[in-house]
């Protein structure tokens, strides 16, 4: 229990001892010089949004503030190594808004050791779970150091979520992990919503995570983000491209810029020629375009799976079209891509020039337009075509023929 009367002395000592007014103590902390007097006349005490720049202030813990005493100083504790398990407790609290899930088959919320999802699906016969975690690289410093902090959780999510559409799996559920050198509560709950969000945008759902502190590990302002989901799929619905055929076409899917690939040359690129975050590509300034946030496809591919439509997909990350496509194309198979159709945005076009970088490293480094490959057979490529279109730019890029190396590049891309 927490007594008013003691926390509030507690306040009034050390604001004296540093000198303040309780004007001046409110001014720093942008509240009324009444809030202070109630404080300290033990009416009523500092609520948590408000408990860690009040703390900073006085130089003491959340911890002493509660307790309304000073901890010995020559005692260890878990808050004097950098982690206050007060502050901690109230983010986890903060979190729990947005781990509210509509769904049921989520038993839990935040609180038990692991979150519980019911699996039982009546109209899947052979379930197949499937796993994937992703982090979203080198993008999310600058997105922390620039302000994108919801956006990156975006990016993350949706690659996640694509990864697992390729396989046919509808995603279900997703565990997050943030990693920090020390916790700032708008930063970790900017973090939690942009996630919980990103999940509700692709139907599924945050159930649960970790928020790690080690401030003795990582340096102070310093967050590691990564992602776990699990989605699931009929075990005869599975697309693993062993249905890719000779003569499938292949379809494009646009991307809407760099997505989560690329960003060590372009980080490069920025410290060379810094002026660049500020010209102008498309109406919105470099640094604009680059933090676009990772274009999600499953909304666009989600009534095509099932029905033996897709024969194969690609999602397009590091690697490009050829690190990625290989992986779905079937031994003495080889996709054919005619470069000259693909349609290069101009944000590759800008860091190609800016960058000397020549098409082979752009074509390894980028996905230069192309997001994400479906493919399908001659007869279904319009209606599908057609389909996705309703969502992101759709179009035929090459088609499958028989040779040794899986896959070709034909033409060259065009960058006027």
């Amino acid at each position: 229990m927490l007594d008013s009367r003691k926390i509030g002395n507690f306040i009034m000592n050390k604001r004296k001892a540093l000198g303040l007014t309780q004007q001046q103590l409110a001014d720093k902390l942008n509240i009324s010089f009444q809030a202070i007097s109630k404080w300290e006349n033990g009416t009523t005490y500092p609520n948590i949004t408000i408990l860690q720049d009040l703390a900073t202030l006085l130089d003491v813990t959340v911890d002493e503030i509660l307790a309304g005493s000073d901890k010995r100083a020559e005692d260890l504790s878990y808050s004097k190594a950098g982690v206050d398990i007060t502050y901690t407790d109230t983010i986890k609290k903060e979190m729990a808004m947005y781990l509210e899930a509509n769904d049921s088959r989520v038993l839990n919320g935040l609180g038990p050791f692991a979150a519980l999802y019911d699996i039982h699906f009546p109209e899947i016969r052979e379930p197949v779970l499937v796993l994937k975690s992703e982090e979203p690289g080198s993008k999310q410093k600058l997105a922390l150091e620039y302000g994108y902090t919801e956006s990156i959780c975006h990016d993350m999510i949706n690659h996640l979520v694509n990864d697992i559409a390729v396989m046919g799996a509808k995603p279900l559920a997703v565990l997050d992990t943030i990693v920090c050198g020390n916790a700032e509560k708008d930063t970790i709950k900017s973090l939690v919503k942009g996630v919980s969000e990103a999940c509700r945008e692709n139907e599924c759902f945050l159930v649960g995570g970790e928020t790690s502190i080690q401030p003795l590990v990582i340096e102070s302002g310093v967050y590691v983000l990564t992602s776990s989901i699990a989605g699931i799929v009929e075990k005869s619905k599975v697309v693993d491209g062993s249905a890719i055929r000779e003569g499938d076409v292949i379809l494009a899917v646009a991307s809407n810029g760099l997505h989560t690939n690329g960003y060590s040359l372009v980080r490069l690129l920025m410290d060379k020629m810094p002026q660049l975050k500020l010209d102008k590509v498309d109406g919105q300034t470099f640094l604009e375009q680059i933090m676009k946030p990772h274009t999600p496809y499953y909304r666009a591919i989600k009534d095509l799976l099932g029905n033996k439509v897709i024969h194969g997909m690609a999602h397009i990350t590091g690697g490009g079209i050829e690190g990625n496509l290989c992986r779905v194309i079937p031994k003495g198979l080889c996709a054919k891509i005619d470069l000259s159709k693909i349609r290069v945005l101009n944000i590759f076009k800008f860091i190609r020039n800016n960058g000397n970088i020549s098409d082979d490293e752009m074509l390894r480094t980028f996905n230069c337009g192309v997001g994400f490959l479906l493919l399908v057979s001659p007869e279904d490529r319009e209606p599908v075509m057609r389909h996705v279109s309703r969502f992101y730019d759709c179009y035929e890029i090459g088609a499958i023929g028989h040779g040794d190396k899986k896959v070709l590049f034909e033409e060259r891309l065009g960058w006027l």
